[in-house]
């Protein structure tokens, strides 16, 4: 399996010209087996979004099998939103969990509120069964979704995420193609105020998410 990280509208609009990053060869499961410790004095990687984007209004189904209305079950709730899928060999597991760990690391009330969303890529493979398995490998608490791709890929260029659809190549490998941002929606207005991009670590999670939680910019 292949996997090729591309970045979206968003991060051009908003950080410049950026290269695409190309991962490595996939393993048997895609799930990090440890997470870095946060270091002390991380700063902030996210960039601020001159103009906000609204909360993709998505029904898609969850790890758990059942229907998921993104807009009504997340409204008023601080939000990351990321789009990846579980047969990933290195950036989506990575990301995932150094947001667990810098979520780890919040009081429970605000770990409570944060939702953390990781909707597929590859929903054709990602069943809400295999969605559960690798999420709950990670933090049970994050939701996974999968649904139709079509639905999911205007979703994500909605926000300003490129996504294309998995391509079987003829040796039986798999390409996914998709964005590496994560979307921090505030609280106040359902809508994504802050940027990250690949590589931003669980430091710098941990340094904006109590910010995030308070619809305030890091």
């Amino acid at each position: 399996m292949r996997t090729t990280v591309k970045t979206g509208a968003a991060a051009l609009a908003a950080a410049a010209a950026l290269l695409l990053t190309a991962c490595g060869s996939s393993g048997a499961g895609g799930t990090a087996d440890a997470a870095a410790s946060v270091p002390a004095g991380s700063q902030s990687a996210g960039t601020l979004l001159d103009t906000p984007f609204a909360k993709p209004a998505l029904v898609l189904t969850d790890n758990h099998g059942k229907p998921f209305d993104l807009v009504k079950q997340t409204a008023g709730d601080p939000m990351l939103l990321y789009f990846g899928y579980t047969h990933c060999p290195d950036v989506c597991p990575t990301t995932m969990s150094d947001i667990a760990l810098a979520e780890s690391k919040l009081p429970r009330a605000d770990r409570d509120r944060l939702k953390v969303v990781f909707i597929s890529s590859d929903p054709t493979r990602d069943t809400p069964a295999r969605l559960n398995a690798w999420l709950g490998a990670i933090d049970k608490s994050f939701i996974g979704l999968t649904g139709n791709f079509t639905t999911i890929q205007a979703a994500a260029r909605s926000v300003g995420v490129g996504i294309d659809p998995p391509v079987k190549e003829k040796d039986g490998s798999v390409t996914v193609t998709h964005g590496a941002e994560v979307l921090a929606f505030w609280p106040k207005d359902d809508k994504a105020h802050v940027l990250y991009m690949s590589g931003t670590t669980s430091g710098q999670y941990a340094h904006d998410l109590p910010r995030i939680i308070r619809s305030e910019a890091p």
